[in-house]
């Protein structure tokens, strides 16, 4: 019988985000590798399932179940996996399964603390926060406006800096492991990319979080980066596309990035699935990639595990920089900017040498962030191999 581990993240709360999902899913797919059975745990509360005006449905957490089964399914976790919804209820493996599972398990890995049962949390014998959105977690914690790394053993974030001088995200006392994006590189065959593709990404224009105001300064969201390169595509002989979750509050932005020349596409229609997301990345001749402004700000280091998909497939990546390029060889298949200029640059260089580019993405992906290697070298540093 396989060893369990346990991966609790937030699913089911984005339906039609396929790569919100496939974020979470190459955990999985990597423990799977390494011989471990998964077990993906997520939680839907009926204030997490809102309908039309912002407000609780049932509906709408009757949608968000059936497509949180269904993306299961697709990533071949049947029977390895819990959704817990109030009154103890639950969809998949029920509550005593998943509390024997983590008991046996050599450690839960909770994304950004998200599940907060205590039962649950208890029978773990060691529980690991993985940290994906560096920056928010230490702040709030700082400020007393949350304690997120509370009933944590260890500690881990895809900030690559975290800890390091020239980065300013606080420690909050804590030793934290830097651990790269994994990704199921079997799941993301390198292929040639159509002649005359785009520039492609897939991104919510605010997320969740609020900016956060810290020691003086106002770190914010990748609006805020965004508004910095609204007039790339003007300035590069190649189109540029988005498959872009922004408000209707934010029209004037949308219309902003459309007159500079940005496509618009609708996220569920492009990404609502894993094929859907698969098939938007592997369409593009690479990926622009612009980043929050608190990794920015921050120099956390922070790489997407979006881009690391993009890398898989054979396409260059054309990154913000948020101080990645101190643990990653940047220049061929990955190229960071730090201004339009540099963007423009960038750009022109990649289609200049497509072929080459595409290559060296894939090797990137192979040497990096493979999940074998990634989830492997982390359940050594935690004594849980």
């Amino acid at each position: 019988m396989k060893t369990p581990i346990p991966v609790a993240a937030s699913i089911a709360q984005r339906p039609g985000r396929g790569g919100h999902a496939c974020a979470f899913l190459q955990f999985a797919w990597g423990l799977a590798q390494l011989g471990y059975q998964p077990i993906l745990i997520d939680r839907l509360s009926d204030q997490m399932a809102l309908g039309e005006g912002g407000q609780p449905s049932r509906p709408a957490k009757q949608a968000s179940i059936r497509w949180f089964v269904d993306v299961m399914g697709a990533a071949g976790l049947d029977g390895s996996y819990c959704l817990l919804l109030d009154g103890g209820e639950s969809v998949g493996m029920d509550r005593a399964q998943v509390k024997a599972s983590i008991a046996a398990a050599p450690v839960l890995i909770n994304i950004m603390g998200f599940l907060e049962d205590e039962e649950l949390l208890e029978a773990a014998g060691q529980r690991l926060f993985l940290d994906v959105d560096p920056g928010f977690p230490h702040v709030w914690s700082e400020l007393g406006l949350a304690n997120p790394f509370a009933n944590h053993d260890s500690f881990a974030t895809v900030g690559g800096n975290v800890g390091e001088a020239e980065c300013s995200v606080p420690t909050c006392g804590l030793d934290w492991i830097p651990l790269r994006p994994p990704v199921c590189l079997e799941r993301w065959p390198a292929a040639e990319g159509p002649a005359g593709a785009a520039f492609r990404s897939v991104a919510s224009w605010r997320g969740p979080y609020g900016p956060v105001e810290y020691e003086g300064r106002v770190m914010g969201l990748r609006v805020h980066e965004f508004r910095k390169f609204f007039a790339l595509p003007e300035r590069v002989p190649a189109p540029f596309e988005l498959a872009l979750d922004i408000d209707p509050a934010d029209s004037a932005d949308s219309e902003g990035l459309e007159q500079h020349g940005w496509r618009l596409t609708d996220p569920v229609a492009a990404a609502g699935s894993f094929a859907s997301y698969q098939r938007f990345v592997r369409g593009a001749a690479a990926e622009i990639g612009i980043a929050k402004n608190i990794y920015v700000e921050t120099a956390a280091g922070w790489f997407s595990d979006r881009s690391a998909c993009f890398l898989a497939s054979g396409r260059p990546v054309l990154a913000q920089d948020t101080g990645f390029g101190k643990h990653l060889p940047v220049g061929a298949g990955l190229i960071s900017f730090a201004s339009i200029d540099e963007a423009v640059g960038g750009a022109e260089a990649i289609l200049e040498d497509h072929g080459r580019h595409s290559r060296e993405a894939r090797a990137l992906a192979e040497e990096f962030f493979d999940a074998k290697k990634v989830l492997g070298g982390l359940l050594e540093e935690l004594d849980a191999a």
